[in-house]
Order: structure tokens, then C-alpha cells, then sequence
């Protein structure tokens, strides 16, 4: 990477495609090694054998919160935070201390049962989160991340996302003020005004990640492949979101839907 890649991880044009499209796409954004490094421990924590996909029985296993060097490293690299600076503001964020969910998916014919549209939330109380809510100005998220931790094709369930429905939802959000509206209210009207969205897949190579608007309506997908999917979804946090004496990455990340 030369010096000037690492100052500007983002071109104006790349700068403009995120308002337009409500994402973009940062290949190369953590080394592949990195990334070959979190699957291997991810696997000492999933049922099944790496090498037997006979064991894989489960169309999808969710993993919790990993905050051990690899994963902390994926989401701090040189590259990540210039870009971070350029769409949330220099000094505007919290560097990640923590790596999100993990969705693994598996290959299978089941039906995953989590393959609805919708946003991810960022603030409310409880584990309903149905209930949670989020308002015009993002309170408690920046951007949505997805980074990916294996290789994702069209057929590895990568995540679908609606281009430009940010704005659409924007639009809805803006008139309910600092209260803002809940994930289930916006289900309810299913995301109106998004479905004539164009619909692409968050595919790439490991080491890709995806910088999403907080308002992007996205969706999981069945696993049609040959190799388990590994994806993690934290969020980037605003720098004055407050502790309240637990990580907030990892409250919010709780909250935040399939993918």
C-alpha cells in the first residue's frame, strides 16, 4: 500500500458511489492472512469438522463478540480508518475494540429462516429487539459493516443489499425526530418505498469490506455454494457513545439483523 492509498483510502468518485448507493466496497481493506488467521479460531467454536461438510448440518450458526488481536486487527488497519475519517468525520468514530456477530453460513437446502429485509437498529433497551428503534440521525451507529472473512461468490449466500433505499428510509425516519421509529414499525410497512431497489450481492475476496450507510436495507440468502460463508457485522461507533460500564459494540451488535 503507498502512502497516498493510505491518506485516502476513498476517491471523491468512491466518496460520491456511498451517497448514491448507500455502500461501498473497500477490497484488499485486511491482509487475507488476517482473515485465514479469525477462520481457524472461529472453527474452534462451531460444531462440525472444517473438512468433513458431512458434519455441516446447520444452515447457519451465529458466534457472539470476539475481541482477541486478530479480529480487533481486521477492523483497524491503516486503510479502514482513513476511510472511516472520510465518511464519518476525523476524530467522529471509536476505533472497533471488538470483531460483531458472525452469521456462519453453511451450504444446505434448509431454509435459514432469517432471510428478511431490514436495517439494523441502534438503540433501545431490553432483547426485544423488534422494539429498538433508530432515529435521523443515527444515534448510536455510524455505518453498518460487513466484512468478509472468506471468499463470498454469488452462490455463498453473500448478503443482498437494496441500492439507494437509504434514502428512502431517511425519508420515512426524519419526521419522528430524536424518538425515531422501532425495527418493528418499519417491518410492518416492509421498508416502503425500497422494494423497486435495485438488489446487489456483498460479494469479494477475504479482506473485503463493505462500508454501509446505517439506513441500508439488506437481507441474508440460503447458502447455494460449496464452502461455509464467514461474515462479521459490527458497527463503526460514534466517539461520544457512552460505555455505560459494558462495550457498546457489543450491546449494539447484538441488536443487528441476519446478514
Amino acid at each position: 500500500m503507498t502512502a497516498s492509498e493510505t491518506a485516502a483510502a476513498l476517491s471523491a468518485a468512491r466518496i460520491d458511489d456511498f451517497v448514491r448507493q448507500g455502500y461501498v466496497r473497500l477490497d484488499e481493506a485486511f491482509p487475507q492472512s488476517v482473515a485465514a488467521e479469525v477462520r481457524a479460531r472461529l472453527w474452534q467454536d462451531l460444531p462440525g469438522d472444517p473438512a468433513d461438510p458431512a458434519t455441516w448440518t446447520q444452515p447457519v450458526v451465529r458466534l457472539g463478540m470476539y475481541a482477541e488481536p486478530a479480529f480487533v486487527a481486521a477492523a483497524n488497519t491503516p486503510r479502514l480508518r482513513s476511510a472511516f475519517d472520510q465518511l464519518a468525520g476525523p476524530g467522529a468514530w471509536r476505533p472497533c475494540g471488538a470483531m460483531g456477530t458472525f452469521p456462519v453460513r453453511f451450504p444446505s437446502t434448509q431454509d435459514p429462516g432469517d432471510a428478511g429485509w431490514h436495517i439494523d437498529v441502534s438503540f433501545g433497551e431490553g432483547t426485544d429487539y423488534m422494539q429498538w428503534r433508530v432515529n435521523a440521525r443515527s444515534r448510536g451507529r455510524l455505518l453498518l459493516m460487513l466484512f468478509l472473512f472468506s471468499d463470498v461468490g454469488e452462490a455463498d449466500a453473500p448478503t443482498r443489499v437494496r441500492v439507494g433505499s437509504h434514502k428512502a428510509i431517511a425519508r420515512r425516519i426524519a419526521p419522528a425526530g430524536e424518538a425515531g421509529v422501532t425495527l418493528g414499525d418499519l417491518i410492518a410497512e416492509d421498508f416502503a418505498g425500497t422494494s423497486d431497489c435495485e438488489v446487489a450481492p456483498v460479494i469479494g475476496r477475504a479482506g473485503t469490506v463493505y462500508l454501509c450507510h446505517p439506513f441500508l436495507v439488506h437481507a441474508a440468502q440460503p447458502h447455494r455454494g460449496t464452502e461455509p460463508r464467514f461474515l462479521a457485522q459490527p458497527p463503526l461507533l460514534p466517539r461520544d457513545w457512552p460505555d455505560g460500564g459494558v462495550d457498546p459494540c457489543s450491546v449494539i451488535g447484538r441488536a443487528s439483523g441476519p446478514a
